[in-house]
């Protein structure tokens, strides 16, 4: 377990409500390495965003994790007290967070907002964590960075403000960078340079990095393993080549088949999953998408699949039933991590 820097394993989150409690992931599990990068995918609502918060412990007072474990060198951050929380929150463990303009806080400068984690966790004074905040700006291609410091949120670009978003999430060096669709809403010469950045981290500083969003293209070239999310459980795993070359789950094949390619004619039409994600309040029986798949058998919905192996190598994973089916002959296992 030693060579992991994150292992997340069977984790379950719930949120409290006035009917009772829901569950908004299960299950999940993964692992990660200094200097990997995992991407996560899924339509909104299939548990991408809460399963980041659940490693962050930023669940509000309603959300709970309520099963399983996350450990992050050495400890388990659902088990850990707040106050130890609080000392890896922002320096060893990082976020980029959706929303850039609704993050910051509008009341207060850019500067006091980016000196703030520098001053707390890296013990600078005013002057240097001033000094080293103009550097990070900088770093992030933000021009005048000394005239932004004392700019407020609602001055600045989106673009900007993610700009100013990862420096905040850069200036301590964290060994886990979480990124929740870092490059949402932004043009895509900005897309690019952010994600330049980010793989410049990763190259320097062996920072291991969790990349959620439903950008595809972002993550064929960003990431080094892909896990695929759907109402709350992950349905497929692999590698990022052959999750694109050889994907199982039939969800993972209509997300792959609704990206445009140059090569399409103009005529074709592309690929598109009826129906919606199911709500949380009222899950299927079963496999969780037989709602929406056109293989849709019985078994499928009456019972829940297994996340399996496909291979020898334990590389590619699915939750399927009819992937289960057809390797009959040489059975995957089921996984337990």
């Amino acid at each position: 377990m030693g060579e992991y820097l994150l292992n997340v394993d069977k984790l379950q989150t719930v949120f409290r409500t006035g009917k009772g409690e829901v569950t908004s992931v299960e299950e999940v599990s993964f692992k990660l390495k200094p200097g990997e990068t995992i991407g996560i995918v899924g339509e909104s609502g299939c548990g991408k965003s809460v399963t980041s918060l659940s490693i962050m412990r930023l669940l509000g007072k309603h959300g709970l994790v309520k099963n399983g474990s996350i450990n992050f060198n050495g400890k388990d951050l659902a088990k850990i007290p707040e106050s130890e929380m609080r000392k890896i929150r922002g320096n060893e463990i990082s976020m980029i967070f959706q929303e850039p303009m609704t993050s910051l806080n509008p009341v207060f400068t850019i500067g006091n907002q980016l000196t703030e984690g520098v001053r707390l966790h890296m013990k600078l004074g005013k002057k240097e964590a001033r000094t080293y905040a103009i550097e990070m700006l900088s770093k992030v291609g933000i021009p005048r960075p000394e005239a932004i410091m004392d700019e407020y949120p609602h001055a600045l670009s989106g673009g900007m403000r993610q700009r100013v978003m990862i420096a905040m999430a850069l200036s301590c060096m964290p060994k886990l960078l979480i990124a929740d669709e870092p490059t949402t809403a932004l043009d895509v010469t900005i897309q690019a340079q952010i994600l330049e950045l980010m793989k410049k981290l990763r190259s320097q500083s062996n920072t291991a990095i969790v990349l959620i969003t439903h950008d595809l293209g972002v993550v064929a070239e960003m990431v080094d393993r892909i896990i695929v999310m759907y109402a709350g459980q992950v349905v497929e795993e692999a590698d990022v080549y052959t999750l694109f070359d050889n994907p199982k789950h039939p969800y993972t094949k209509g997300l792959i088949g609704s990206i445009p390619h140059i090569e399409y004619d103009a005529e074709e039409r592309l690929t598109s999953i009826p129906g919606a994600v199911p709500s949380l309040q009222n899950m299927p029986s079963g496999c969780r998408f037989h709602t929406r798949c056109e293989f849709a058998t019985e078994r499928c919905i009456q019972e829940q699949p297994n996340l399996i192996h496909t291979d020898k190598y334990d590389n590619h994973k699915v939750r399927c039933w009819l992937v289960e089916e057809s390797n009959s002959d040489q059975p995957g296992k089921e996984v337990h991590v």
